[in-house]
């Protein structure tokens, strides 16, 4: 009987830790341009009033030349995608944000 609660108690731990390290933050923002600079994707956005820049090496995969509109971001956490940086990837502003075959793209947040 020990063992077994021994055994629920883990699973549960370790259930809450993959659910909370799944975690992202999501965000719609809009594109305002792109621009190509040395081989360098350059994407000007608003984010909740506040401009940022997105970018991403050209020819890298995930990195896409996005069109001005609106777009869903969504912040990966610490140490999870292809750039040491903050890390987001951005979908069409209707898609399944938790299908990574839908993302459009993946790129550096900074800010301005």
């Amino acid at each position: 009987m020990k063992t077994k609660m021994m055994f629920m108690a883990v699973a549960l731990f370790l259930l809450w830790g993959a659910v909370g390290a799944s975690a992202q933050e999501k965000s719609v923002i809009t594109v305002k341009g792109t621009t190509l600079n040395n081989g360098v994707v350059l994407v000007d956005i608003v984010k909740g009033g506040k401009g940022l820049d997105m970018q991403c090496n050209q020819g890298a995969p995930g990195c896409t030349q996005l069109k001005s509109g609106k777009y869903q971001l969504v912040v990966l956490p610490e140490n999870m995608g292809m750039y040491e940086c903050k890390d987001v990837q951005v979908f069409e502003e209707s898609a399944d944000t938790s299908d990574s075959n839908k993302k459009l793209g993946e790129y550096c947040l900074n800010d301005k």
